[in-house]
């Protein structure tokens, strides 16, 4: 049987797309530029654009030089970027050949052949895995979810003549390291007049072209796909993805949860539950609150959180150890069958003695601030319902807010106050509902 051959259908490319893709060639004005930077709105069309013309650019300056494309991980660059790239680069007539235990794929046309690594930046001690290579380039995606060391320590090593910068991301916070210490002292993104001005201050600048995107700049996507992404998101979530701007994390986290929306009577919803696809995810805490909610799936594809435990040990001047809160969480189910216990991966202790009892636990997904976004997607389209019972993670709802301190070293964190049940409800989402949820919301730009 004949292999079938996956080719790249190619939409058109809008003005900026455009841009990205010719900017480095001999005719091009900006050509001499030392890298490009492009941010803005998720789904623009930043990715598609950037990767190829990433390589494209290699393949026409250079032979037999190497190479690096940085994700936050090497498996979301390999889902949301390489996957697509080497279907692009095939339908234009370039070999690729991806050697995956080596993290490796060596791209070849016309006799010129270059070598493109990919890394993973997802935190501090993620710069050790690249240091001794020679680069004559870099392509990071997503360059404000990785670490500043690992960008400096990657950007360190294009020493070859000609290499050049390319950053691709989606907005964070104003003082977020990458835009003070790359966008802010770029010239494109300062431009001509205020460029001449901090140099003349005697300020070091990058010389990099810059080019801001919204989902009108990606011409595939529908008035209708448009209108979907914008109802997804509010506050700083529809700030940052929606219109692209770098803005503070500022105020209550789930801006969009509403008791009228969000909070029923368990008479109101028991019909829909079904006798399957039960949960419970748990924050543990020994003097902190210790929270269960139990989940159940509903005949309408929402998910109903219909139970909750909430113990502290603090307010009740009494703290209980691990087989005192296992024997709770079974008198609490009495005899509810569920298909597994979602817990925060430092309580091992009580992992372990989960474990011991029989209960298949499942290790939290608890990257924070994907969880966040992820949790308020789901309230932003109603897909979370909470027993009128479940009074903690109802009051906890509307006093989670940012803490304004790490906002201004540049992070996105919660106040650590009034968050346990907050975090129980995080876990299920992005560990449970997260795995059935494509990463369009923030990788797929």
């Amino acid at each position: 049987m004949k292999k079938k051959i996956q080719i790249f259908k190619f939409q058109p490319f809008s003005k900026k797309q455009r841009k990205i893709l010719n900017w480095w060639s001999p005719q091009s004005p900006v050509k001499d530029m030392d890298g490009i930077i492009a941010d803005g709105a998720i789904r623009s069309g930043k990715t598609v654009s950037m990767s190829l013309s990433f390589v494209m650019w290699a393949m026409s300056s250079f032979q037999n030089q190497n190479f690096a494309m940085c994700g936050k991980t090497i498996g979301s660059f390999r889902r949301n970027v390489l996957t697509g790239l080497k279907l692009m680069l095939k339908s234009r007539g370039y070999f690729v050949v991806d050697h995956r235990a080596d993290n490796l794929v060596s791209v070849s046309r016309g006799g010129i052949e270059n070598n493109f690594y990919i890394f993973g930046g997802k935190d501090e001690s993620s710069q050790d895995l690249i240091q001794g290579i020679t680069l004559a380039g870099v392509f990071f995606d997503e360059v404000a979810l990785m670490p500043e060391s690992f960008v400096n320590q990657a950007t360190g090593r294009c020493s070859v003549d000609g290499s050049k910068f390319w950053f691709n991301c989606n907005p964070d916070g104003p003082y977020h390291w990458f835009k003070v210490n790359w966008m802010e002292k770029s010239t494109g993104y300062l431009g001509k007049a205020e460029s001449a001005r901090k140099r003349k201050k005697g300020e070091a600048l990058k010389d990099m072209l810059y080019l801001h995107f919204t989902m009108d700049d990606n011409l595939s996507l529908s008035e209708k796909i448009k209108a979907r992404y914008r109802g997804m998101y509010t506050g700083v979530f529809y700030q940052r993805y929606i219109e692209g701007l770098w803005c503070m994390a500022e105020g209550i986290i789930y801006d969009m949860f509403s008791e009228a929306r969000h909070v029923k009577k368990i008479s109101e919803f028991n019909d829909l539950l079904l006798d399957k696809g039960r949960f419970v995810s748990c924050d543990y805490g020994t003097q902190n609150a210790t929270v269960f909610l139990l989940w159940n799936k509903g005949a309408d594809k929402k998910w109903y959180c219909i139970r909750e435990y909430y113990y502290s040990g603090r307010d009740k001047h009494k703290q209980k150890t691990d087989a005192d809160f296992a024997d709770d969480l079974a008198k609490w189910l009495d005899g509810v069958k569920i298909k597994a216990v979602i817990v925060d991966p430092s309580a091992a202790s009580f992992i372990a003695e989960l474990r011991k009892r029989g209960i298949r636990v499942i290790k939290a997904k608890n990257d924070v601030a994907d969880g966040i976004r992820l949790t308020g997607t789901k309230l932003n389209l109603d897909q979370l319902v909470f027993a009128s019972t479940c009074k903690n993670t109802i009051k906890e709802f509307v006093s989670y807010i940012w803490d304004a301190k790490a906002a201004t070293r540049g992070e996105d964190k919660p106040l650590k106050e009034h968050d346990h049940a907050c975090d129980a409800v995080r876990y299920f989402v992005y560990t449970i509902l997260g795995r059935n949820t494509a990463r369009m919301t923030k990788r797929g730009a």
